[in-house]
């Protein structure tokens, strides 16, 4: 096995725990960094899977769903801003 194929599970891991965190975070600002985390290593995961099948669409997908992850980060920070 590949060591990027192991990296690969090791980032899907990672993204079950930060589901875990989303859903038993005490507050909604926990639950916001827990799918912003989920958000980057997903984008982690998208360029470890483009260099292992040598597809650069593949890391052109995970920047364009970067490019979304932070987008939607700051406008739940907006969000978050205006209920105080």
């Amino acid at each position: 096995m590949s060591i990027l194929v192991a990296s690969a599970f090791v980032l899907v891991a990672c993204i079950a725990i930060a589901l875990l965190r989303a859903a038993i975070g005490p507050t909604i600002a926990d639950r916001i960094v827990a799918v912003d985390t989920m958000g980057t290593i997903v984008v982690s995961v998208f360029i470890v899977l483009g260099a292992f099948y040598k597809q650069a669409f593949l890391i052109d997908i995970g920047i364009v769903y970067a490019m979304i992850s932070f987008a939607g980060t700051l406008y739940l920070a907006h969000y978050l801003e205006g209920k105080k």
